[in-house]
């Protein structure tokens, strides 16, 4: 397998940021990590591995950024308002920095990238395609969390004016514009959760994201597996192989 690691000072965050790269062609798959995770974590959870054919067989080319949740929902120190900026700041570095990166390194200019991640993950994934559907063509969300306003983030419903716009189930209920609402419903848009251990705030979640997508039209695949699957690696592994093969191997 063909494996690149990349860093540079970003601009937009004002410090060095790695990403790795594995694979020599398919289509672009840009992957965020669980919370305070980091850009090697799909390798060392065993990610890597699980989707090897996928990667081997030039069906993806992933893409594995670091995050910056330190530093913005989970610094508990900082007001919502500062949190937020510093997400906002993340999402200039993937929107300027990474985004450009990966159509020069696929060679295409304006390829439209998939967003993926578990659990915070899932959640960065959900959002930055939400925001910028022109950019990713969709996304492979496994059990993510969708508003801020949870105890794991330290904020409430007080909070959610500051963070309105990075908190999606927030934001996607009054949002209407057509252009936004377009570009979903040309994309692929897979949302995952379990129901076993750990996943009770993720189902909850996931299933407001899809009375959301319904109501709005959106077509999406929002998949509930049994009461035997939990928030955990093994079942994250499973759940990418079953949807890289649907995505990417359907009309194949």
């Amino acid at each position: 397998m063909q494996i690149e690691e990349h860093q540079w000072f970003s601009p937009s965050l004002q410090r060095d940021m790695a990403f790795k790269v594995y694979g020599h062609w398919g289509a672009p798959v840009l992957a965020f990590p669980c919370s305070l995770g980091r850009y090697y974590d799909y390798e060392g959870m065993g990610m890597i591995d699980a989707i090897t054919e996928f990667i081997d067989d030039g069906v993806i080319k992933l893409f594995c950024v670091d995050s910056v949740d330190a530093e913005s929902w989970y610094n508990f120190a900082a007001p919502p308002a500062e949190r937020n900026a510093r997400h906002e700041a993340y999402d200039a570095y993937i929107v300027k920095e990474v985004v450009p990166f990966i159509r020069h390194h696929c060679n295409q200019p304006e390829v439209r990238v998939m967003a993926n991640g578990c659990s915070m993950g899932a959640y960065h994934a959900m959002n930055a395609f939400l925001k910028h559907p022109d950019l990713f063509a969709g996304t492979i969300a496994l059990s993510g969390l969708y508003r801020l306003d949870h105890l794991e983030f330290g904020l409430g419903p007080a909070d959610i004016p500051a963070v309105y716009f990075n908190s999606p189930l927030n934001y996607l209920p009054g949002l209407v514009h057509q252009w936004f609402l377009d570009w979903y419903r040309r994309s692929d848009i897979v949302a995952c959760v379990g129901q076993g251990a750990w996943e009770n705030e993720a189902l909850e979640d996931t299933r407001q994201l899809d009375r959301l997508f319904r109501e709005k039209r959106i077509p999406a695949w929002v998949d509930f597996w049994g009461t035997d699957v939990d928030h955990d690696w093994p079942w994250w592994h499973q759940q990418m192989c079953y949807f890289l093969d649907y995505l990417y191997r359907r009309d194949s």
